[in-house]
């Protein structure tokens, strides 16, 4: 009987797992733990650290530790290194590799965070388009780039992207094939300025293993892999997450984040919307007579403004959603307004019926149909509102995802005092 292979105990942990594994331990442990492992494994490990880790671990390395790691790493995972390393601890990291592998980080810090220039790799299988199938393989098997990168070979002309060709086809094509011949035409590409977020979908709508990255010229200058793009979309679902509840962008994991960091991170929006909470008080004050008359209204002012916020959220939510994801834009917005109408007008009517017999009970038919009135009104208002308010920021340039959460509840709160008691006084006098 053939010996047993072993538990899935006993496999070598992935990378990834090892990264979170240290993530939890004492930077010390963290460093030895490092420090021991293979060239190739510490590279590897050490670039699904977080930022804050990296950072520490690579202050920590002496000069020549620091480069032999740089020299093992993929190139985007190098530049992204360099880039959070403070501008004198840069360049003397830099000037530590080799010229080469020096001016490929140098040309990928250059573009922009959040841009498909940001995200990308030079390590790709870029051939021009009279090789054969044969010189395509020979190649291949020099430069040996990531497997991603190799599962499509890309197709140029004079260094402008032309085609792509899937390594499967080269593999079983004759020796004398050229790529030209082999090639699939006008490949899905990105320009080096375009958004990140855009690339990313890219990459997921076309299952993609690589996605070119083009100049304004059409000249290739690097490929943006399927793991770089599933890492880049979640970096943006957390940020639109946080923009949610209108938390400014926090690039560090929650758990390194320090007490200063997450303060100057939430502060600036709480302060902003007390100075919006300050119209619903302006409302209360205004009517304070009418509350005073009819004190049994003050009883059903949270249920109504809440009501308001929390549909104007569901929508919002969605919309964000819908335009974070590509499926509307902004010239979607009268349909989907009239469609939005139509939904709002249901559950307002449906929301009013659920608490006229609570306005009956608490205070007459008159309040009861002032609270019924309101609801309706409020859902209405705030659905329209937390629909219209992610195209309204798209238009003006700037994130729909802040439309969600605090902002338009305290909208919706200013609007349903001055709606609930303006029905109030022309029902009741």
């Amino acid at each position: 009987m053939t010996a047993a292979a072993g538990s899935l105990e006993d496999w070598p942990m992935h990378a990834v797992d090892e990264a979170v594994r240290l993530g939890r331990m004492d930077r010390d442990e963290v460093s030895q733990r490092i420090a021991s492992l293979p060239v190739d494994r510490r590279a590897a490990v050490f670039s699904r650290l977080t930022p804050r880790l990296q950072v520490d671990l690579a202050e920590a390395m002496t000069r020549d530790d620091l480069a032999t790691l740089g020299a093992a790493m993929a190139p985007d995972d190098l530049a992204d290194l360099a880039g959070l390393l403070g501008a004198e601890a840069r360049a003397i990291f830099l000037a530590d590799l080799d010229p080469e592998l020096r001016a490929c980080a140098e040309r990928l810090i250059a573009h922009a965070a959040g841009t498909a220039g940001g995200i990308m790799t030079t390590d790709y299988a870029a051939l021009e388009a009279d090789a054969t199938a044969l010189e395509t393989l020979d190649s291949l098997r020099r430069k040996a780039p990531e497997e991603a990168a190799m599962q499509r070979v890309l197709v140029l002309n004079e260094g402008r992207l032309v085609g792509a060709v899937p390594l499967r086809d080269v593999i079983l094509a004759p020796d004398d094939a050229r790529l030209g011949e082999l090639m699939d035409a006008a490949p899905i590409h990105v320009g080096v300025g375009e958004d990140r977020e855009t690339a990313a979908r890219l990459v997921a709508r076309y299952d993609l293993p690589v996605l070119p990255v083009v100049e304004d010229d059409g000249r290739l200058v690097g490929v943006i892999t399927h793991d770089d793009a599933a890492r880049a979309l979640a970096a943006e679902t957390t940020e639109d997450f946080q923009k949610t509840s209108t938390v400014l962008p926090i690039s560090e994991t929650i758990r390194d984040a320090g007490i200063g960091l997450l303060y100057r991170k939430r502060v600036v929006w709480l302060a902003l919307l007390v100075f919006g909470n300050l119209f619903s008080g302006a409302g209360l004050a205004y009517f304070e007579e009418m509350i005073l008359t009819y004190v049994s209204l003050v009883f059903f002012l949270p249920l109504l403004i809440d009501s308001s916020g929390n549909a104007g959220a569901q929508s919002a939510t969605l919309m964000v959603r819908a335009m974070a994801t590509g499926e509307v834009e902004i010239s979607d917005w009268t349909r989907l307004l009239l469609r939005e109408l139509a939904v709002a007008a249901g559950l307002g009517v449906t929301m009013a019926l659920v608490v006229a017999p609570l306005g009956l009970w608490r205070g007459g038919g008159e309040v009861a149909l002032v609270v019924a009135a309101t609801m309706m009104v409020l859902v209405l208002l705030g659905s329209l509102v937390g629909m219209s308010l992610p195209f309204l920021l798209s238009r003006f340039k700037l994130d729909p995802a802040t439309a969600s959460g605090p902002l338009v509840t305290t909208i919706s709160d200013g609007v349903g005092v001055l709606v609930y008691f303006t029905i109030a006084t022309l029902v009741l006098g």
